[in-house]
């Protein structure tokens, strides 16, 4: 391989999980662009083997979807065109078509495309993989990477990583301490705010340090979530670098689905995962660090894929009590047990 160009255009988390397959892109290839959606470029500048990043939202990938508009989709066959790719892989998830996006690709002259698909791609792809669905993220875009003829270099764990995370961005406690990331991308996969609350009172009663983190939009949750706790609250006051900064440094991350519960998984930490069903845990759930799973994945909701709770009382997760949250940071707290000699 030469000029590569690796495609994911969905979210931050998208983006994460896909990182092992994009190292091993980069390990065969000269150069290697990441093409991302708007909601996954941060976390694309952050991935190592990236040596440059296109951003375009795409109207069969973007969860608000814009009008399909001529002008844009040659604006994007222009700028691919223009840097003359060998070849460019389509990373999708099960349920998403890697076909529209191959189409723009052939149309912008790269003559090399691949994919895992289902459809009749007709002369789209060079290769059409198949392969089981329920696998975890990051190993369902290892095997196409190494279908593509780029298997994970000789050293490389397949883990998710990131790469500039230095000095913690925003002021926290000294390690080691916990942090409670109750947003979340969908409510359906929320876990209730005053559970969060009341989780955050008790972690600081039993003398964890405790950190609440958030996206500028919000600020008011994780107001309400640290309340008068003596928590710190950085609801707002971190970009994803800093983020990953204070997760890495942290005990255990409690998250629900959402991008930053990859974002610990890719710094190494270990997750409590508040995990909503809509979409299978055996895909989605943090990856390659120690995690405890929380969450009734026999709901109704199961493999739903639903962004609004489809069930009243959101059962899904309101089964889960601040008691089971605390154990599993306990769990996860605990020093290795040493194997007898």
């Amino acid at each position: 391989m030469s000029r590569v160009l690796a495609v994911r255009l969905d979210s931050l988390g998208d983006v994460l999980v896909t990182g092992p397959a994009v190292r091993a892109l980069a390990g065969a290839a000269e150069h290697l662009t990441l093409l991302c959606g708007p909601r996954g470029r941060a976390a694309a500048e952050l991935l190592p083997g990236v040596d440059e990043v296109l951003c375009w939202r795409a109207p069969w990938v973007d969860p608000d979807p814009e009008p399909v508009r001529p002008e844009h989709v040659e604006d994007l066959r222009a700028a691919l065109a223009a840097r003359r790719f060998d070849r460019a892989v389509v990373f999708t998830s099960f349920h998403q078509s890697p076909l529209p996006t191959a189409l723009v690709l052939r149309l912008a002259g790269i003559a090399w495309v691949g994919a895992i698909c289902e459809d009749y791609p007709g002369s789209l792809l060079d290769v059409r993989h198949r392969l089981p669905d329920d696998l975890p993220e990051p190993e369902r875009a290892l095997s196409l990477a190494a279908a593509c003829g780029a298997p994970l270099p000789p050293g490389d764990d397949g883990r998710l990583a990131v790469r500039g995370v230095a000095a913690q961005a925003a002021p926290v406690p000294e390690p080691p301490y916990v942090v409670l990331h109750p947003g979340t991308s969908v409510p359906a996969r929320a876990w209730p705010p005053d559970r969060f609350r009341e989780t955050c009172r008790r972690l600081v009663d039993d003398g964890h340090r405790v950190v609440v983190t958030g996206a500028p939009g919000e600020r008011g949750l994780t107001a309400r979530v640290a309340g008068a706790s003596g928590a710190l609250d950085l609801g707002g006051r971190t970009n994803l670098v800093g983020l990953a900064s204070v997760l890495a440094h942290a005990r255990a991350v409690v998250v629900g689905n959402t991008g930053p519960a990859h974002l610990a998984a890719a710094v190494g930490t270990p997750v409590v995962s508040l995990f909503a069903p809509t979409v299978p845990a055996v895909r989605w759930a943090p990856y390659g660090v120690p995690r405890v799973l929380l969450g009734d994945q026999t709901a109704p909701c199961r493999d739903s894929r639903a962004t609004a709770c489809p069930v009243p009382g959101h059962p899904c997760l309101a089964s889960v009590t601040p008691d089971d949250v605390l154990s599993a940071v306990v769990a996860l707290s605990a020093p290795p047990v040493a194997e007898p000699a």
